[in-house]
């Protein structure tokens, strides 16, 4: 097996930048009994003097306008299961290793995405692109490789062989122990792994107890690591909390496409695609702006799904400043998979799903729409309205024209030189709209074919419909 290690350092900071650029310092501290103290900060932070470690009072005296928030726990692990969804799109053997890191099995995907390093710099692209930065490692342990993606040692070890001598180079600090088993270690002068291994087994066990032997085996191989892969949710909600506050809609499509990039990679996993999505817009003191964005068919293209919302976007006039999004799926349906033209042949050249979609948007959902047949033999009824896009199914042979007149118009027979007929209709006695017609496909003076009907019960001739 060839395991990959992502080690996100400064997702606790991340889950509040990664909305917009921020200027500004910014740190994020960890409350431990009465004192709290820095976690994580920012570049802007660390170059006027911030430091890991630092009491957040500290801090904050030394930089005057330091952004300071707290740690959230909660957020950080949503934002971990958001990355595994999405790293699923590429295999699905994905393992938390909580709380700000992964473990992704990639040997037995490597040939599906042409190699290790086009997969590499497929799944580092889209973490820059989603905001997110990590350590990378590569082992054929999950923990060998995790060690040194904590360490930061950024190395690809495919041989077994050379397992120990890497890992030696490593501190004991990051290893899976206790402070007190940490700090013991250090007095006894072992500060690497290769010290520990350099202790006779039986003494380590005896005097730091079995659980750091066993930690050091599952590193080298020489125990097995049995990992629970992660299973994603059955509905998408992803929440994104903005740097700043944000008063025009069209301002939010920075933050909804890191959003949709976690979307996207979701609905790859699951082999799915979204029918609607919602975008939730969290005000301070007002109800939220909820903004649904609807599809002709299932999909998981961002960039569909992206065109859709700035559309939406444009369109939209918030009642509010914005500190918060929400993207929310609940509507997701299974792909069928279909094969492509070897040879592209037969592609489409337009797509008529978009232009419903788009239509929808700048129209409305009740202004576009398509019909089916209804169970009616009076043609002004005999059809309803369905959603646009959907498949309609009618084994009529009739023949009926295309466009049917709001209102049927007088006419005079003589005008008109009849071709087929007549259908006699007779319907709606039970609803006090009596209809006794004769129906013929006829032809105008000028050329036009038209649907036209005789009244039975006052013999007058009518106009109803116009074929194309």
């Amino acid at each position: 097996m060839f395991w990959l290690a992502l080690h996100f350092p400064a997702l606790p900071l991340e889950i509040f930048s990664r909305g917009g650029a921020i200027p500004e310092p910014l740190a994020v501290v960890e409350k431990q009994g009465n004192r709290s103290s820095v976690k994580v900060c920012n570049k802007a932070a660390s170059e006027l003097g911030v430091r890991i470690g630092m009491p957040g009072s500290a801090a904050q005296a030394l930089v005057t306008n330091l952004i300071v928030r707290g740690r959230d726990i909660t957020a950080e692990q949503e934002s971990l299961e958001g990355l595994a969804a999405w790293v699923g799109s590429f295999t699905p053997e994905v393992s938390l290793q909580p709380p700000d890191g992964l473990l992704i099995e990639i040997g037995s995907c490597l040939r599906l995405h042409r190699g290790f390093k086009n997969l590499t710099r497929q799944i580092s692209y889209g973490l820059n692109e989603m905001g997110y930065s990590s350590n990378r490692a590569c082992a054929p342990t999950p923990h060998a490789a995790w060690l040194m993606a904590l360490a930061g040692k950024e190395v690809v070890i495919r041989n077994s062989d050379k397992l120990d001598m890497v890992l030696g180079e490593l501190s004991v600090q990051f290893l899976d122990q206790s402070p007190d088993t940490l700090a013991s270690l250090e007095m006894v002068g072992a500060h690497t792994l290769a010290d520990c291994l350099g202790f006779p087994r039986s003494g380590l066990a005896r005097r730091f107890g079995q659980g750091l032997l066993n930690e050091l085996d599952r590193a080298l191989g020489r125990l097995p690591e049995a990992r629970e892969f992660f299973i994603p949710p059955p509905y998408f909600k992803r929440r994104l909390e903005l740097p700043s506050l944000v008063y025009e809609a069209e301002a939010l499509l920075f933050a909804a496409r890191r959003l949709l990039l976690e979307l996207e990679g979701y609905l790859n996993l699951r082999q799915a695609g979204v029918q609607e999505f919602e975008l939730v817009c969290c005000h301070e003191d007002v109800p939220e702006t909820v903004m649904k964005v609807g599809f002709a068919q299932p999909t998981h293209n961002l960039e569909r799904m992206l065109l859709l919302l700035r559309e939406t976007f444009g369109r939209t006039r918030l009642t509010a400043s914005v500190h918060t999004i929400i993207l929310q799926a609940n509507n997701i349906k299974a792909i069928e998979l279909s094969n492509l033209d070897l040879f592209q042949d037969n592609l489409e050249t337009g797509d008529g799903n978009l232009l419903l979609e788009r239509l929808r948007i700048r129209l409305g959902n009740e202004a576009v729409f398509s019909i089916a047949p209804a169970a009616d033999h009076r043609p002004e009824l005999a059809w309803r309205p369905c959603a646009a896009g959907e498949a309609i199914t009618s084994r009529s042979k009739l023949q009926r024209p295309l466009w049917l007149l709001p209102k049927p118009l007088p006419c005079q027979k003589d005008r008109l030189a009849l071709e087929s007929g007549p259908e006699r209709i007779e319907s709606g006695w039970w609803d006090g709209m009596d209809a006794l017609r004769d129906y013929y496909v006829a032809q105008g003076r000028n050329g036009s074919r038209l649907w036209v009907y005789r009244d039975r019960t006052s013999g007058a001739w009518f106009v109803h419909g116009l074929f194309a």
